[in-house]
This record gives structure tokens, sequence and C-alpha cells, in this order.
């Protein structure tokens, strides 16, 4: 194929084809790409199974598997640049067609060897990991996602990943995976239905900011990508859900970035359309309407703006149970003192300032409808 770096597999290839050693010295070509998963698959089963053995071992043995990690560090960049290019060529489909073929297939282990062996590589080799399984989960093979067809048939490796948050060292690569993985709607289900979930809320604690900020990202993504999927979990989780949301998140955050990102976060739940269900149901709720309007005394301003983005919405709901209407009249004065000079962080912020607008009439129109 005209463009393409990688040798690849065809029909009428002779038995002694691309990828196999001349003379028993010299490789005549370079690996094709599925010679090259196959390869990586070979070297990962050679080094599992004999560090598996344990054993004092003699320091040939040891010499001879550190030459096997070096090679299997090479091979896994060398499916990173067939998957994405050398940087001066693109990839070539096909090459990535075969590779991806290879990777996902029947009895093969491959992708299971990589995630339990991820914690024994150097730090480079585990980026290159993450990036060439980031690649495939993105790569069809007759029309068909066949990362999506194996992860529904190997779900427990989503366990392991979301185990991996336990492990510090390896919390933000297992999470790049997971994150990754969920990208598949069925990988997102099977998440959302398993205990770990629960475990998020902990995980978000982290007092390491970059394993905190990239779990964060992964639980966002799961709780908006596929919308119909989580209508459907919130539908059935509401209530341990939002309570752990608001109390683990929102009312005790260990930090300033946890609690903005999270009442961001909130709102888009709360604006998605298909979530409309879910937002008359919050937005009813006195308890969360006293969350919100203690947040707007926060110091931070930035944090008072995102309170208000859903404080309005308990305002300017048409069906306002008695009891918010009840609270927003008791405590209109304090509000409109409040909204008087209330402005966004960001200046001529025309939506705010219509937004603060409506707010500011609903309130004065409830204290009029009260008389």
């Amino acid at each position: 194929m005209a463009g393409c770096l990688w040798p690849c597999v065809t029909a009428d290839a002779d038995g002694g084809g691309a990828g196999h050693k001349k003379g028993g010295l010299f490789r005549s070509k370079p690996r094709t790409p599925p010679e090259v998963v196959q390869h990586v698959r070979e070297l990962l089963t050679h080094i599992l199974d004999h560090k598996d053995a344990g054993g004092g071992g003699s320091s040939k043995r040891d010499a001879k598997l550190e030459h096997k990690m070096i090679e299997l560090s090479k091979s896994i960049k060398d499916m990173k640049g067939i998957l994405y290019g050398d940087g001066e060529e693109d990839p070539c489909d096909e090459a990535c067609k075969q590779l991806t073929k290879e990777f996902f297939k029947k009895n093969s282990d491959i992708f299971r060897q990589l995630i339990i062996f991820l914690p024994q590589l150097d730090l480079e080799t585990q980026k290159d990991v993450t990036q060439v399984i980031a690649n495939l989960q993105r790569q069809k093979v007759d029309s068909r996602l066949v990362a999506s067809e194996y992860l529904e048939a190997n779900s427990d490796l989503l366990d392991t990943l979301m185990s991996g948050y336990e492990n510090i060292d390896i919390a933000v690569h297992y999470s790049t995976l997971l994150r990754d993985c969920i990208r598949h709607q069925v990988a997102a289900r099977y998440v959302l239905e398993s205990q770990h979930l629960k475990s998020f809320f902990d995980y978000i604690q982290f007092p390491d900011f970059n394993v905190q900020s990239d779990v964060f990202k992964t639980f966002k993504e799961l709780v908006t990508r596929h919308k119909s999927t989580v209508a459907e979990f919130f539908s059935k989780n509401y209530d341990w859900f939002f309570a752990e949301f608001n109390s683990k998140l929102i009312l005790s955050a260990s930090n300033y970035f946890i609690k903005r990102q999270a009442i961001q976060l909130l709102r888009d739940i709360l604006l998605e359309r298909s979530n409309a269900a879910v937002m008359v149901r919050y937005v009813s709720s006195k308890e969360h309407l006293i969350i919100l309007m203690n947040l707007l005394r926060e110091d931070s301003k930035a944090i008072q703006v995102e309170a208000f983005h859903v404080f309005k919405l308990f305002v300017l709901n048409k069906e306002k149970p008695p009891e918010i209407s009840a609270i927003l009249h008791t405590n209109r004065n304090k509000l409109l003192r409040f909204l008087k000079d209330f402005s966004s962080v960001e200046k001529d912020d025309k939506k705010f300032d219509a937004d603060k607008g409506r707010v500011v009439s609903e309130i004065l129109t409830l204290a009029l409808k009260s008389r």
C-alpha cells in the first residue's frame, strides 16, 4: 500500500514472508502489524511466566528477563508507531486494521496481560500502553468497534481497572485506560451498575492533585457521555447517588477544585435534556435548595457563580413546590440584597446578567403573590 510504512499481510504471502528471519540471524523485513502484536504477546507471556516462577534466580536469568523487558518496551512503541504514524507519515489504515484484528483476536489475552503487567513497566512504556489502548478503542474492523465487543465479553477487566485506583503509583494510568474504555456504552453501563461506582466518591478525595483531577475527569465522563444509559442509571439510583454527591463532593469537599468542578458537573447533569426528570426532582427538594443558598455565601466568587447557575433552576422552576416558594419568599430580602451587586467572574457576561434579571424578577413576583 502506497505511503504505508509497515508491511501488511496479504493473502498471497508465502511461507517465508515478512517477519521471518533470514539465515537465522537477521530479519529480512520489519514485522507485519499482526506479527508485532504476536511478538508483544509472546514477550508478555514469557516475562509473566518467569516472574511468577519466583525463586532466587541467577544473574544470567535476570539479565535475560531484563533484555526481554527492553524488547517489550520497543515492541509496544512499534505498535504505537503503527497506530499513530511516525510524525512524518500518517498511519496506514490497513496496517491499523490488521493490528486491531490481531490485538482483539478471540482467545488472545494481550489486553488483559498489558493491564496486569502495567505496574511493572517503566513510566514511558506505561504511557505508550495507554496511548495504544486509547487508539484501539476507536479502531474499526469491517465497520465493527471490536474493542466494544471485547469489553462486553471481558467485563472483568473493567473491575481490574477500577481496583487500580487503590495503587496511587498507577492510578492515573488506570483511570486513563478506564476513561478510554467507557467510550463504549456497554462498558459505561457495566461500571455504572457495579459496586465500584460508589468508590469514586472516595477516590476523588485522594490528596495527590494529579490523581484527584484525573479520577474526577473519568467520573464526569461516566455520568455525562452516554445520555440514555445515564438517565436510566439516575432513575434507579437517584437517592444514594445525590446523597453521596452532595455530601462528599460539595459539603465536605477536600479542596476548592473538587467543590467547583462538582457544582459545574451538577449543573451539566441537571441541564441535560435526557435528565429532565432528574432536574425536576432535584429542584423540588428544600434540602438541595438550602445547600445551594449556602454555596452562594462562599468566599470564592467562582464557586458563588457556579452555585448561582444551579440556584436559578430552583427559582425559575414553573412548578415549584410550596415549600420551595416559602423558603425563597422568607429569604427574599437577603437574596435581593445579595443579587443586587452580584456579578459574573467574566466581564460583560450578558447571559449571566439576563439570568440574574429573571431570577430577581421571579423573587419579586413571589413576594407579590404572597400579599
